[in-house]
């Protein structure tokens, strides 16, 4: 059995005029940073990114815009009247509305990897993305000595590029724990980086790179920090491995409950005699997903 696409593999070619957006813009989003950047962008080195739209609506002829709204908004602004668009190969705009994460530290980087090596130069990329050339740099750079597992998870994440010197310091073993412990933590950080980077042994650093060592901090107290940071990866790690278990005993559990709640006799019941439980289990029912 093979994977369906969910869109056509290569960008369309698609009239500005024939795409409808999905959800309504404010109006006042034409003054903000963001939408000035991408406009910016836009206009320096052209659209990276194709649009996400659905398969064109046989009795219209448009296609509604699942990804890309402020680009589609720019584009039009900037009177360029055709737009490059990945293609829905199905009509569950909700799934890509609803599932649809924003652009990850790494996905950037990435989109300035790929606009650099087409030939677009540092100081135009830059002054596309209103950013300073220095800071393009890094994050040009951002996964120069990290290893592929640490991509992997850090890959939706949002972070500083003062994460990854602290990372690249350490072997690939480490980085992969530091990771896990930020995550873990949610905080994905550059101090928290650091701190870990205090932490590591020098056994587990890379030869030639100095440990990033605090003065205030005794040797007591970075094996107390070393101890607790190892403590917390492994309660991560236990979490981790009955996750799946637990989601689908809560599943099982709500479904279970919102049964129970159809029974006429068994809400008199509660209602009688614990109402305090039946508000809890209506909680429990009006939950649209356990994450929520």
């Amino acid at each position: 059995m093979t994977a369906e696409l969910g869109f056509l593999p290569k960008p369309l070619m698609i009239s500005a005029d024939g795409l409808l957006p999905s959800t309504k813009l404010d109006p006042r989003i034409t003054s903000t940073h963001k939408y000035r950047q991408i406009r910016d962008s836009i206009l320096e080195i052209g659209l990276i990114e194709p649009l996400s739209v659905s398969a064109v609506d046989r009795k219209t002829g448009h296609h509604l815009v699942l990804d890309g709204h402020l680009r589609l908004q720019a584009l039009k602004e900037l009177g360029i009247a055709e737009v490059p668009c990945l293609v829905a190969t199905d009509d569950e705009t909700f799934t890509y509305n609803n599932r649809l994460n924003r652009l990850s530290t790494i996905q950037e980087h990435l989109m300035i990897r790929r606009a650099m090596d087409r030939g677009i130069p540092a100081a135009k990329l830059a002054k596309g993305l209103c950013i300073d050339v220095s800071l393009l740099l890094k994050k040009r750079s951002l996964l120069d000595g990290i290893c592929e597992e640490v991509v992997e998870i850090l890959k939706d994440r949002n972070f500083s590029t003062e994460v990854s010197p602290a990372l690249r310091r350490m072997k690939p073993t480490r980085q992969v724990e530091c990771a896990e412990l930020m995550v873990a933590a949610n905080s994905v950080t550059a101090s928290y980086a650091r701190a870990l980077l205090a932490a590591t042994p020098p056994e587990l650093l890379v030869s030639g790179k100095k440990p990033l060592r605090h003065a205030a901090l005794s040797h007591e107290q970075l094996a107390r920090m070393e101890n607790e940071m190892s403590n917390l990866l492994t309660q991560y790690k236990i979490a981790e491995q009955s996750h799946g278990e637990d989601m689908l005993n809560l599943m099982l559990a709500r479904g279970y409950i919102v049964k129970l709640m159809d029974n006429p006799r068994v809400m008199r019941y509660m209602q009688g005699n614990h109402p305090e439980i039946l508000e809890e289990f209506s909680k429990i029912i009006e939950m649209t997903s356990i994450e929520a």
